[in-house]
């Protein structure tokens, strides 16, 4: 009989506070394609399960890798993870990962069947970095590229593509919003590196916290997250109305959440701020999406 506490492993190895990488760029893309009155949702629904199993993807490998790498032991100060933990079989999260990528590519080709073959190399790019994530020759988080893959696969992708599928086109409003989507989505690594900087740097892992410092990281943070707020007035800029300002309200957040990541020097307030950090994408994504389609 199945151990049902198994299920809860494996949800927590899935990092529910992660997806919102997923799902906000596919809602934004989304709502930019109803602006244009061009929405398909059975395109988006296809493109949301599509970047949730590659989010989802990421993760068990994430899990897997660090773990043969040596940057999750059981003493990590973070969230556990499910095989440094023992919770789950190391061969057993390298099977699943397959598994999810391989049920995202079967996934892919539907959007490749909607949206041109052209889209079937990005596809096919996105699933292999969710490896070379973490693991291959040249691992991107352990050279310092992870903030960069999460940039440009979670908002410049993600967003574009759920639009292009729907429209056939991309537009220079979509690609503000992507780049806006990626800041931010990037930040949620930027929080996860920070909390664990001196752990990844015993065990080789140069991401640009280990590289430049935690100062770096703090000024890193609160640009990103400016940056994204600029994109609702560079809308306005383009001929969207004032509706597109909504997610402005989020700039006395932006401060705070920079401030505490600055000062935080317990990981129990930077497990915190990660989960916020996650929580201000949601509702950046959310103000968005309102924001263009009342506002066009």
């Amino acid at each position: 009989m199945p151990n049902p506490t198994a299920w809860r492993h494996w949800l927590e190895a899935a990092r529910p506070k992660t997806l919102p990488a997923a799902v906000i760029p596919v809602m934004v893309g989304t709502a930019l394609a109803a602006a244009h009155h061009s929405a398909n949702y059975g395109s988006a629904a296809i493109c949301l399960v599509f970047s949730l199993l590659v989010q989802i993807g990421t993760n068990f490998a994430n899990d897997y890798f660090d773990f043969v790498k040596g940057a999750d032991t059981p003493t990590r100060v973070g969230p556990r993870r499910a095989v440094a933990a023992g919770l789950i079989a190391p061969g057993r999260m390298l099977t699943a990962t397959w598994l999810v990528l391989a049920v995202a590519f079967v996934v892919g080709l539907l959007l490749v069947r909607q949206g041109g073959w052209m889209l079937l190399p990005i596809g096919m790019v996105s699933i292999l970095c969710a490896i070379a994530y973490t693991g291959g020759p040249f691992p991107l988080g352990y050279n310092g590229l992870g903030d960069l893959f999460v940039f440009i696969f979670f908002g410049l992708v993600a967003v574009c593509t759920t639009f292009y599928v729907q429209v056939g086109v991309v537009t220079p409003d979509v690609t503000s919003c992507a780049a806006a989507v990626g800041l931010l989505a990037a930040n949620i690594l930027v929080a996860n590196n920070y909390r664990d900087a001196e752990t990844d740097a015993r065990a080789g892992k140069k991401t640009l916290v280990v590289r430049l410092g935690r100062r770096f990281a703090v000024w890193q943070y609160g640009l990103s997250a400016l940056v994204a707020l600029l994109c609702p007035p560079a809308l306005m800029l383009i001929g969207y109305r004032w509706p597109v300002l909504l997610p402005l309200m989020l700039v006395p957040w932006a401060f705070r959440l920079t401030h505490r990541l600055g000062f935080s020097l317990e990981p129990a307030e930077q497990i915190a701020i990660l989960g916020d950090t996650a929580k201000f994408l949601a509702v950046f994504g959310l103000l968005l999406s309102a924001g263009v389609v009342w506002g066009r």
